[in-house]
């Protein structure tokens, strides 16, 4: 039986050469070392030898069975190679050809708005820092002197989460506490930040935007330095002179409080679609910082004023690229997007 594992062993390991290609390699493995392969075959009769003779053709047969499986794997490795070979040959790609242009990113012009409003400001002298999307019941409402009968407590308009007084920010006012206890006046500090509120979705609403807020604390601050600031902020962002009015307006969290409209800069107050024929545009609500949150600040408003403002930045992004309906800004349309 030795004998026919030597001449068995001769006549595999001098045909595997000539194997093509990997289904020749598999076939002719199968045929000598599968179920009905000839080297199973041959093994089948070793129950009939003495023990002595069991052990030494086990020992063989075994290596035997090594040698080929090796020589079976070699040469489906080299097959392979042979095909990267060939593939190399025919197809050759020169890979220090110039490609064409490749289309590349931008920002989002939410975000692109953003950066300009946040340069405008720091040209005055401002702080930008980051509101915070989780905060408290106190922050966001009774720090900012909303009193517990607001509406703006219900369900209807304010994501409440789990436990106890955690909501997600319907506001960036809920950061004036923060900074009022954190910093020590004079206080310049806008603060940008996404908001959230339990509303229906349509093109003019949305229950995700952004916000900016605003807030300046000083001696002797007055409604001029705001209408100044807005102003010049305004004028920044579409590269021509406008003009603001204030309209009486309340708020909790100011006193007095306005409505802050600017003059259309799309026809120069004449009148077109943009602001509705009006020569306005309505834009945000502001004010002088109410005495209360001044107190709740840890300032003493006998010494200190200030005013606050805030607005949408998903309008104010809408106004300046004649954006007809907010539901663009959150879905990836790529269509909409590479417009900015």
């Amino acid at each position: 039986m030795l004998n026919t594992l030597k001449v068995l062993e001769s006549e595999v390991l001098a045909g595997i050469p000539a194997l093509k290609s990997e289904q020749e390699v598999y076939d002719f493995r199968n045929s000598v070392v599968g179920k009905n392969g000839s080297l199973t075959g041959v093994l089948k009769g070793i129950k009939d030898l003495s023990a002595e003779d069991k052990q030494t053709v086990g020992k063989v047969s075994n290596e035997l069975r090594d040698r080929l499986s090796a020589a079976f794997d070699a040469r489906l490795a080299a097959i392979a190679d042979e095909r990267v070979e060939e593939r190399l040959k025919t197809e050759f790609v020169d890979v220090t050809v110039p490609t064409g242009e490749t289309a590349s990113g931008h920002l989002h012009p939410i975000t692109r708005a953003l950066l300009e409003v946040e340069d405008a400001f720091k040209r005055m002298g401002f702080e930008v820092l980051e509101s915070k999307e989780v905060t408290t019941e106190y922050l966001n409402f009774d720090a900012v002197n909303v009193p517990s009968s607001h509406p703006a407590r219900d369900m209807q308009d304010t994501f409440w989460l789990e436990g106890k007084g955690n909501v997600l920010s319907t506001q960036t006012s809920s950061m004036q506490n923060v900074i009022l206890k954190s910093k020590t006046p004079p206080i310049r500090v806008i603060i940008p930040g996404r908001v959230f509120r339990n509303e229906d979705i349509d093109a003019t609403h949305e229950n995700t935007f952004y916000q900016v807020e605003g807030i300046v604390v000083d001696k002797g601050i007055s409604m001029a330095n705001l209408k100044y600031a807005i102003r010049t902020m305004l004028s920044d962002l579409f590269g021509r002179e406008v003009s603001i009015r204030l309209r009486p307006g309340y708020f909790p969290f100011v006193e007095p409080g306005v409505e802050v409209d600017f003059s259309c800069p799309f026809c120069g107050g004449e009148g077109c679609r943009i602001c509705k024929k009006s020569g306005w545009i309505e834009f945000m609500g502001a004010g002088l910082i109410h005495p209360n949150v001044l107190r709740e600040g840890g300032l003493d408003p006998a010494e200190y004023s200030g005013f606050a403002f805030g607005f949408g930045l998903n309008r104010l992004v809408m106004i300046k690229y004649g954006i007809t309906d907010m539901r663009h800004f959150q879905n990836a349309d790529v269509r909409f997007l590479s417009q900015f």
